[in-house]
């Protein structure tokens, strides 16, 4: 009887190795999705940022090349909406 309950014993100590291995074996399979995830996550969001920082040299570029050659219509439309917010800003 007591050589089998050292026999169940070192079968659990077994099992509970195993369980350990499996179970480290996992948190690094998932170490390495993780790093992988936050790899790709990073590189979509500088590409995210180039782009939309491109979009912005290129409106304000546009935007002054629209004011050197209509220099009186951006002027008065400036004009306009200053006044404008100001009339709103009044209201209040």
């Amino acid at each position: 009887m007591e050589t089998r309950t050292k026999d169940l014993a070192g079968q659990a100590k077994g099992f509970a190795r195993e369980a350990q291995e499996t179970i480290k074996e996992t948190a690094e399979d998932f170490a390495e999705k993780a790093k992988s995830f936050g790899s790709s996550a990073k590189q979509s969001a500088m590409a995210a940022y180039q782009k939309a920082q491109s979009k912005t040299v290129a409106g304000a570029q546009a935007t002054d090349q629209a004011i050197r050659a209509n220099p009186y219509t951006a002027l008065g439309l400036a004009f306009g909406c200053g006044l404008l917010i100001g009339f709103l800003a009044k209201r209040k």
